[in-house]
Parts: C-alpha cells; structure tokens; sequence
C-alpha cells in the first residue's frame, strides 16, 4: 500500500523521530510511504484560537497536497482530529462548498497512526521489541475526537519485552491544550503536576503517547523534576527491533534515543 506522511508541524521542527519512526514502521510492514513536500501546517492553531479566516489558505493547500493519496497517515491524533472535525467546517463557513466536500474527502483518508494499523492494516503485533516499563497516556483529542479507544494499547501489549503498566487517571488530560497552556498556564500547570504524580506512581521508565504535544508538555515537566523518567512517541516503540537495542555500558538496555 503506498501511504502518504502528515508529518505535522511538532514532528517535523521538534520531534522528527516520531516521523521517521513512522516511515521505518511501516516500510517494516511492507508498505510504501511518500513524503509530499508541499504540505505546511494544518491550520489547527489558528481554527482553536479563532483565526479561521485566516486557516482558510491552509486547508486548502491541505487538500491540494494530499487529495491523490488514497491513504494519509500522521503520528497525532490532534492534527488528525484538526483535520477531520474542522477542515470542512472551516470551508463551509468560508462559503467555499467546492473545497468542503473535497476537505471530506481527504478527512476519510487521513488516519491515526494506531487506527491506521489496526484499522487499515489490520495488525496489531507489527513485530516491535521494546524491553522496558512503560505506562500509556491517552491524548484528548485522540481520545475524545477520534475515538481511538483501545488501539494504541492493544499494539503496545503485543510489543515483545514491553511491560505495560496502567496509568491512573489516565483519561484525565495532562494540562497543555496548544495554546491553553500558555493563556492559561497557571491551571496547565497544576494539571501536569496531576499527571506527573499519576506518571511517578506506576513505577514507568518511559511514558509514551500518540501525540508529540503531550509528550512535551509532560516531558518538560518530568525532566526539570529529574524523575528518572522519559517521553517516548508511540511510533518510536512500534518501530523498536532487537537491532535497536544497545548497552548502556553497565550491563542495562536502552532503546532508542
């Protein structure tokens, strides 16, 4: 299957492993994964801030870009969610029907990358080897827009050397909301602080999630506690081989960076 990268705007300034963990993963899996230069952002902070006018020209140069690809994946449920909840909507209210109905179009296209593969692909153990404590947070958007349900969990148990450890509260978000962390930081703030304490009490040595946003957030708070604990993109886990694995020169195992 030839698949088409969203690779966001996160992944592709900050955390460009999650992307190319994505390619290997699915190159992995058999599939081919084109990479088109023209997409830019989704417009998705924009719409939430309440600059849709101005998102118009991203959504349609969104659809230009990825209107020949029969399938479109992207390593986050927000931007996945950006795209099919408020491409359309963004269109409609613009009074550009054409460009609605095309953005629909690319919408039913576009997916999660655990709903890709376990969806789409219809796999769940894609042959991962991942010999660490880890602890699953799940995103909102993945959550509450997509619906991801258990996807990401059932591709996590079937990791090889993975020890997966249920986080407490798990649905409760983590306090970064784009731009709500920055109007509204010192409520962000006390919820991370929430989440990291639910985080520490699993014992995890890597937290992962769907979404590099989330990943940062939480990270950045864990790393400044110096809580012994790192963010790791669900791609990059999925993406994990035994070749993947080296010492740490005292005898332990680290995967991946």
């Amino acid at each position: 299957m030839r698949i088409a990268l969203f690779v966001t705007c996160l992944a592709d300034t900050l955390f460009p492993e999650a992307a190319k963990a994505t390619v290997r993963l699915l190159e992995r899996l058999g599939h081919e994964v084109a990479f088109p230069p023209g997409q830019t952002c989704c417009g998705q902070m924009h719409v939430n801030t309440g600059y849709q006018e101005q998102a118009v020209p991203l959504v349609r140069r969104h659809v230009r870009v990825f209107d020949p690809y029969d399938v479109i994946v992207a390593p986050s449920g927000s931007c996945v969610g950006s795209v099919r909840h408020q491409h359309a909507m963004v269109a409609r209210r613009a009074g550009d029907v054409r460009l609605a109905a095309r953005a629909e179009s690319v919408a039913g296209r576009t997916y999660e990358l655990s709903e890709l593969l376990v969806d789409v692909l219809g796999v769940t153990d894609v042959g991962a080897f991942f010999p660490h404590r880890v602890t699953y947070h799940p995103t909102c958007h993945s959550l509450r827009m997509l619906r991801v349900g258990d996807r990401p969990v059932r591709l996590l148990r079937a990791v090889r050397g993975l020890d997966l450890v249920e986080l407490p509260a798990a649905e409760q978000c983590c306090g970064f909301g784009g731009t709500f962390a920055v109007k509204n930081a010192d409520t962000s703030t006390a919820m991370l602080a929430d989440k990291m304490r639910h985080v520490m009490s699993t014992g995890a040595e890597v937290c992962t999630a769907g979404d590099a946003s989330c990943l940062m957030h939480i990270g950045g708070g864990l790393s400044r506690m110096r809580a012994g604990v790192r963010t790791v993109h669900l791609a990059e886990i999925l993406a994990s081989t035994e070749q993947d694995v080296v010492t740490d020169g005292r005898g332990g195992l680290v995967v991946g960076s």
